[in-house]
């Protein structure tokens, strides 16, 4: 085993899972198929770098499923998203809409903050300090 290429992330809609991911949080769109069944293939990156995790937003097909939208990890940061500059990133994202739930907070292991996603789920953004 060499890495986790991508995690499933459930989304009540495709179009405005992408929009939030894209636009709000600047991930990039790799992937965007329509399946037979009449799903689609949607996964969003956060860099341009090759090799990192990607999120497969899947719509959720029931109610098991929608019930678990925005709430995968039961209240908890689920979602760790890395920065290498902070002050900017927090910055764009506010300007973009993202709710923080917290203000930034400077720890001995980097800048924190904890924000929602489209759904509810909780993100850390996070810059690391260096080591």
């Amino acid at each position: 085993m060499r890495r986790i290429p991508l995690v499933t992330l459930l989304v009540s809609e495709y179009d405005e899972a992408v929009r939030f991911y894209t636009e709000a949080l600047g991930f990039r769109l790799a992937a965007d198929e329509t399946r037979a069944d009449g799903t689609r293939w949607v996964v969003v990156e956060p860099g341009p770098e090759q090799g990192g995790t990607g999120l497969l937003l899947a719509r959720a097909k029931n109610d098991d499923q929608r019930a678990r939208v925005g709430d995968q990890t039961g209240g908890r940061v689920g979602f760790f998203l890395h920065t290498d500059d902070f002050a900017r990133d927090h910055a764009r994202m506010t300007a973009a809409g993202v709710t923080f739930l917290e203000a930034p907070r400077h720890e001995p292991y980097g800048s924190v903050a904890v924000f929602e996603d489209l759904y509810g789920n909780r993100w850390d953004l996070l810059q690391p300090a260096d080591r």
